[in-house]
C-alpha cells in the first residue's frame, strides 16, 4: 500500500501520527512544509506507487498554507483524499477546506484514535475510488451487471448485423432510448443518422407533419416544404418513443410505411421512399391497448418483430452502486466541480429505494447530491427526502433469482389500518406508497364510520385477492404492474374528482409531490 503523507511543521504532531499509524500497519512519510510535498509529488509523477494514498496536512505552516496545498493537489490529483488539520475555532478554515475538496477536517487538539479512524476511512475510500476509476477509464455506453441487463446486452449483440424492427418495452426512465441508440450504433446503419421523436410529447395536429413532413401551402403557416423525421433519418434509424400514445389515425399511416416503405408528405401527391430502420418503445402494455381498441393490432404485429424488455431499476439492485458513482462523475463534469464520493451506508440506503422513476430518477438524485450534499463524502443522512422517507417495511432486498434483485413488497397491515382507510381505497403502502391510520381522521369520523369502512376495505381486499389469483392463474407475469397501475389510476382519479381537477391540491391530499402526480397522470394515461 502507498504511504500516508503527513505535512506539519510541528514535530510532535508528526511523531504522534507516525507512531499511531505504524501500529495500524499503515506506512507513513512526513514533511515539514508545502514546498517539500510539491517537490515529492513531482518526483512521484512517473511512478504512482511512490505517491500518497492519503495526505494529512496542517493549515498554517511556514512557506505556504495547507489550503493552497489542497488547491494545487486537487488540480493535479483530484481523487487523492486530503484531510486538513485545523483549530476548533477556525471555522473559516474548515469551510474553505470543504469548499476546496477536502475529504474531512481534523480539529486540533485531536483525539488520536479518532484521527486514526478518520485516516483509515480515507484509505478505504481512496482504494475504492482507484478501483472505480480503473473501471471507468473507458466509460461504457450502458452499465449493468445484473442478469436481466446482461440479457439485454446479448440481444443487442445478436441484433448487431440486422436491420429488423425492434420494440423496446419498459417503465419510464429505464433507459429505452439508450438501448435504441446502442442498437443503431452497433448496426449496419451506424454511419447514418439516428433520429428520435417522442410521439406523446407532440400535439396530435402537429405529429403528422413532424413524422412525414409537409408541402408548401399544405396548411396555414406552411410557407415552405419541410422534410419530416422519416426523411431526416434516411439511411439510418428512426426511434419512435412512447408509440403507445400515437393517435389512432396516424397509426394507419405508420403501418403503411412499415408495410411498403412509402409515404406522402402532408399536402403532397408524390410518394416518397423511406429507407429507414424503425425502433419503437413504450412503457404501456400494447396487448392491453389492442384489446381495448386503443392500438391497431396489425401495427402491433409489424412493430413486435423483436421485443426487448428493459428491466426496472428495482429489478437490478446490484447495478445501483456502479450507476450512482457513474452519475456522480457525470454530474461533477457538467457542473465543473470535484466529483463527490458516496459511503457504503448511503449506497445501502439507496438500494432499499424502489426508484419509481428508474435510472432517470437515480441520475436526478445524483445531480441533487452533487449540489446539495454538504461534504465531499456523501453519507446516508445526506440523501434526498424521498429516499429517506422510504421505510424498510415498504422496500427490502429480496433475492428471487440469486441476483440480489430489490423487489417492492407491500407493507404489513397494522390492526388499526382498516378502520382508518378511505372507503373503497386500500390502506396498503406497497402499491402506491400511501397509508393512513385512525389518528389522521377526525374523531367523529373514526367513531361513527368504523364498521362501514372496515367492511368496504375487507370487500376491496377480497376483490384484489381474487383479481390477483385470476391473473396468476392465466399465467401473467406482469401482475404487479397491472394491479399497481389500476390502483394508482383510481386513487389519483378519486383525488382529482374530490378537488375538481386541481392537481396541486390533489397531490397535497394524497401526500405526494406535484411533480409526482403530474408524472403519474402522464404515465397512466389519465385524461
Amino acid at each position: 500500500m502507498k504511504p500516508i503523507w503527513i505535512v506539519d511543521d510541528d514535530q510532535s504532531i508528526r511523531f504522534v501520527l507516525e507512531k499511531a499509524l505504524l501500529r495500524e500497519d499503515l506506512p507513513t512519510r512526513s514533511f515539514t512544509n508545502t514546498r517539500e510535498v510539491l517537490a515529492a509529488l513531482e518526483q512521484a509523477a512517473d511512478d504512482e506507487q511512490q505517491g500518497p494514498q492519503v495526505l494529512v496536512s496542517d493549515i498554517r505552516m511556514p512557506g505556504g498554507s495547507g489550503l493552497d496545498l489542497l488547491d494545487k493537489i486537487k488540480a493535479k490529483h483530484p481523487g487523492l483524499p486530503v484531510i486538513i488539520m485545523t483549530a476548533f475555532s477556525d471555522l473559516d478554515s474548515a469551510v474553505s477546506a470543504f469548499q476546496g475538496g477536502a475529504f474531512e477536517y481534523l480539529p486540533k487538539p485531536f483525539d488520536l484514535p479518532r484521527a486514526v479512524e478518520l485516516i483509515r476511512r480515507a484509505v478505504d475510500e481512496s482504494q475504492r475510488e482507484e478501483v472505480a476509476e480503473e473501471r471507468m477509464v473507458a466509460a461504457p455506453e450502458m452499465l449493468g451487471q445484473a442478469p436481466a441487463m446482461q440479457d439485454v446486452f446479448r440481444a443487442i449483440g445478436r441484433l448487431s448485423q440486422s436491420n429488423v424492427t425492434v420494440l423496446i418495452t419498459g417503465e419510464s426512465g429505464s433507459g429505452k432510448e439508450l438501448v435504441a441508440r446502442a442498437l443503431h450504433k452497433h448496426s449496419p446503419r451506424a454511419n447514418g443518422p439516428f433520429v428520435a421523436i417522442n410521439t406523446a410529447a407532440i400535439p396530435k395536429d402537429l405529429l403528422e407533419s413532424e413524422l412525414f413532413g409537409h408541402e408548401r401551402g399544405a396548411f396555414t403557416g406552411a410557407q415552405t416544404m419541410r422534410r419530416g423525421r422519416f426523411e431526416q433519418a434516411e439511411g439510418g434509424t428512426l426511434f419512435l418513443d412512447e408509440i403507445g400514445d400515437m393517435p389512432f389515425d396516424l397509426q394507419t399511416r405508420l403501418l403503411r410505411v412499415l408495410s411498403d416503405g412509402h409515404f406522402y408528405r402532408v399536402g403532397g401527391h408524390n410518394s416518397v421512399k423511406a429507407n429507414v430502420r424503425v425502433i419503437a418503445a413504450t412503457h404501456q402494455d400494447l396487448e392491453q391497448r389492442v384489446k381495448i381498441g386503443g392500438f391497431r393490432e396489425d401495427l402491433f404485429h409489424r412493430l413486435n418483430v423483436i421485443r426487448l424488455r428493459l428491466p426496472a431499476l428495482r429489478e437490478r439492485g446490484e447495478d445501483v452502486p456502479a450507476l450512482t458513482r457513474h452519475f456522480l462523475q457525470v454530474s461533477a463534469r457538467q457542473l465543473g466541480v470535484e466529483p463527490k464520493r458516496i459511503s457504503d451506508a448511503a449506497l445501502a440506503k439507496l438500494a432499499t429505494f424502489g426508484f419509481p422513476g428508474n435510472v432517470r430518477q437515480l441520475e436526478n438524485i445524483c445531480h441533487w447530491l452533487t449540489v446539495m450534499a454538504p461534504a465531499q463524502l456523501i453519507e446516508a443522512k445526506d440523501l434526498p427526502p424521498e429516499v429517506m422517507a422510504v421505510s424498510t417495511a415498504e422496500f427490502h432486498p429480496q433475492d428471487t433469482s440469486g441476483a440480489g434483485i430489490v423487489t417492492p413488497v407491500a407493507a404489513p397491515q397494522p390492526a388499526a389500518a382498516p378502520l382508518a382507510a378511505i372507503p373503497g381505497i386500500p390502506g396498503i403502502s406497497g402499491a402506491g406508497g400511501l397509508e393512513r391510520d385512525a389518528a389522521h381522521l377526525p374523531a367523529t369520523a373514526s367513531e361513527h364510520a368504523e364498521a362501514p369502512v372496515a367492511s368496504a376495505v375487507s370487500s376491496w381486499e377480497s376483490g384484489l385477492e381474487a383479481e390477483a389469483q385470476a391473473l396468476l392463474a392465466a399465467g401473467r407475469t406482469d401482475v404487479w404492474d397491472v394491479l399497481s397501475r389500476r390502483f394508482e389510476s383510481r386513487l389519483i382519479l378519486t383525488a382529482l374528482t374530490n378537488t375538481r381537477g386541481r392537481r396541486i391540491e390533489a397531490a397535497q391530499k394524497l401526500g405526494i409531490g406535484r411533480n409526482t402526480i403530474t408524472r403519474k397522470i402522464q404515465e397512466l394515461g389519465i385524461e
